[in-house]
């Protein structure tokens, strides 16, 4: 079975990405998500639709769902660190526990804090089994700190997505399925990529190959993360820059989550053996359209800093997913 499986994850940065209206959800941060650590560093808004995570010298803060999902469609709106924000590390990401533990799946977005006036990077990275080490890193052309913007991560049997679009107006509603091309229910093999995406434009496709390996992460329930730590040994020019804790306290913004997935039961949930009913997980949204393909061409030629896979130095041997072609 796991030969006739080709996954995908696509990571996407999109302002404003609009989802089908039953994913829509303003429900409190209580209904889904759980403290991790220092509670007193956790904060909302007068109304409860906006939360606030902070960093000082003493610790950062964190949430997680209270619910795994495999497959599915995850947003939320961020608004970043401004500022001098040099060594702070804004995570938001998807993984199979509360943990570095050494056989976990991960998806992460990863923003890097800079100096004030400086850009803002995206670090992105896949773990499969514990390993990772597939970082990509982009620069933006837009400031991530002045307003929200959506995070999402769409994940099929055949592909994982997380997009993010820059916020500049209100949008009114439309179906995902425009961003996407029409959607029709297809026979046949599933196949994969992971696609990251940025105000529309994909920045990153990570494929699965058609036969078992030990590089897609397509097995593991997932939860969804978010948290702000000190990270001035590595995060912002390879820890030349430390962070300045006189400007402290740092703090990320959240709002609007919405969630359209299948939540995890154990031992296994029905809606996984059904995850093609969805508009998440149909054709048309396992490949990059035509103008999806013309913008991740721009994007590779404009917008990346660092792609492991053409570090020779540090990977002499390539990685076997680099041979796979994002353009398919």
């Amino acid at each position: 079975m796991a030969n006739l499986l080709c996954l995908a994850v696509v990571l996407v940065v999109a302002a404003s990405l609009p989802v089908p209206q039953a994913a829509e959800s303003k429900s409190s941060f209580e209904d889904n998500f759980s403290i991790m650590w220092s509670e007193d560093h956790f904060k909302t808004s007068e109304d409860g639709q906006i939360w606030y995570l902070s960093l000082d010298k003493e610790t950062g803060c964190g949430f997680q769902t209270k619910q795994r999902y495999r497959f599915g469609w995850f947003s939320m709106k961020l608004k970043l660190v401004g500022g001098d924000s040099a060594g702070v590390v804004t995570a938001y990401y998807m993984c199979t526990e509360n943990g570095a533990g050494p056989e976990r799946d991960e998806l992460d977005f990863e923003f890097l804090g800079n100096r004030t006036g400086e850009p803002y990077l995206i670090q992105t990275n896949i773990y499969k089994n514990g390993t990772g080490g597939r970082e990509m890193r982009h620069m933006l052309w837009f400031d991530p700190t002045e307003d929200f913007h959506t995070y999402s991560i769409l994940w099929n049997n055949q592909q994982i997505v997380v997009p993010a679009l820059t916020y500049c107006k209100k949008f009114s509603f439309f179906d995902i399925s425009s961003l996407i091309g029409n959607i029709d229910e297809v026979a046949g093999l599933a196949y994969g990529l992971v696609r990251f995406f940025v105000d529309r434009v994909p920045v990153r496709v990570f494929k699965n190959a058609d036969y078992a390996n030990n590089f897609f992460p397509n097995e593991k329930p997932m939860y969804l993360f978010s948290s702000i730590w000190n990270a001035d040994d590595w995060a912002t020019r390879g820890g030349l820059e430390k962070t300045d804790w006189k400007k402290a306290p740092f703090v990320s913004s959240y709002k609007d989550f919405s969630v359209d997935a299948c939540q995890w039961e154990d031992p296994y949930p029905a809606c996984v053996s059904t995850t093609t009913k969805n508009w998440w997980d149909q054709y048309s949204a396992w490949h990059l359209s035509d103008d999806q393909k013309m913008d991740f061409a721009w994007v590779e030629r404009n917008l990346v800093i660092y792609d492991y896979c053409k570090d020779t130095k540090r990977y002499p041997k390539l990685p076997e997913e680099c041979s796979l072609s994002p353009w398919d």
